[in-house]
């Protein structure tokens, strides 16, 4: 697999809603690509900032109808994903990564997957200069400064085809998360690459060491032919 093509599609600010349309296309895209020598590259990785405010949960945490009423009440969109993970908020100022991998022809487990995206942002936040992020065991997944998440991970796999990712926090809006218990852990807190680093920093500042970093944790080269 070793320096395998990733197409590379920048989305820029769009609704969350968009987002999942192209991460499907590219799935769809991967699963019909399988095959010895595919004449375009099987897998892809979405990169989009969500340009509206909207909490999104997986296969559990669930809003009860109080709840779901409540949050439709902050102004934010509401949309339940097909990942694992509890509720979270996506919104402006958040870089959201939805990788669509081949782990079968990867050789690579699905915990494994999860611990390279991990990597990728700890390899990212050494990169800015963040060098005190770490990760930490489930049910903690994700990349944390002290108690606080930087970055949320909710992955699904179907057909050993990866979609959806993470969600980094870079200048995002934190008090939307105020409204619910993140990722479904108590007593925990959020945290941004703007607030830990003291300064602002954007979607658009960080894009480049992503890319590196992906680029290195998952041996591939990257094409933007399809951006």
């Amino acid at each position: 697999m070793s320096g395998a093509p990733v197409r590379v599609l920048l989305l820029g600010p769009v609704p969350y809603a968009e987002a999942l349309r192209v991460q499907e296309r590219c799935v769809e895209a991967a699963r019909a690509a399988r095959g010895p020598a595919p004449a375009a590259p099987a897998e892809s990785v979405v990169l989009s900032e969500p340009a509206h405010p909207v909490y999104t949960w997986g296969l559990r945490g669930a809003p009860d109808a109080a709840a779901a009423v409540a949050l439709r009440g902050t102004g934010a969109g509401l949309v339940a994903a097909r990942r694992g993970g509890h509720i979270t908020f996506h919104g402006p100022g958040q870089l959201l990564a939805f990788p669509v991998l081949d782990l079968r022809r990867r050789r690579l487990p699905l915990r494994g997957y999860v611990a390279g995206l991990e990597a990728l942002v700890l390899r990212l936040c050494r990169r800015l200069g963040l060098g005190a992020a770490r990760a930490l065991p489930p049910p903690f997944t994700g990349v944390w400064m002290g108690d606080s998440k930087l970055c949320a991970i909710g992955v699904h796999c179907g057909n050993y085809i990866t979609s959806h990712g993470l969600a980094l926090n870079c200048c995002t809006d934190l008090t939307w998360f105020d409204h619910i218990v993140p990722c479904g852990l108590e007593g925990k807190g959020v945290t941004s690459l703007s607030h830990e680093l003291g300064r602002h920093i954007t979607v658009d500042h960080v894009l480049e060491p992503f890319l590196d970093s992906f680029q290195e944790v998952f041996d591939c080269t990257l094409d933007f032919s399809g951006d």
